[in-house]
């Protein structure tokens, strides 16, 4: 998609700091952190929101989740714990309609969240 900010920043179109790449995700830092770790897991492939990946290919959504677990080991927050969230639809606070997992850690992580 043209018009899709994680798109741009999976052609190179727009700069990320990215911190781990696979054959189907990019994983790179958000660039409004809401924990010391914050790095979101995309999939190179569009898809608007994590169900519609799921519908569409339970195996990507499978890397995405096995990526994830990767950074937290590469950033040193697997053994302490981290979240992994991802928001689906605007009411639940998604503003890019690319699917995206946010890695959150290096913090304690209140419940109920936000």
């Amino acid at each position: 998609m043209t018009d899709c900010l994680f798109c741009k920043i999976v052609s190179g179109d727009v700069p990320a700091k990215v911190v781990r790449e696979s054959a189907g995700t990019v994983a790179f830092r958000d660039i409004n952190p809401q924990a010391p770790t914050h790095v979101l897991v995309i999939p190179r492939a569009h898809h608007a929101t994590v169900g519609d990946l799921a519908a569409a290919d339970a195996e990507l959504l499978a890397e995405m989740v096995r990526e994830a677990h990767r950074v937290a080991v590469d950033e040193g927050i697997a053994d302490t714990g981290y979240r992994l969230v991802f928001n689906t639809g605007a009411q639940a606070g998604q503003t890019v309609f690319h699917v995206h997992g946010h890695v959150l850690g290096g913090r304690g992580m209140n419940w109920p969240p936000g």
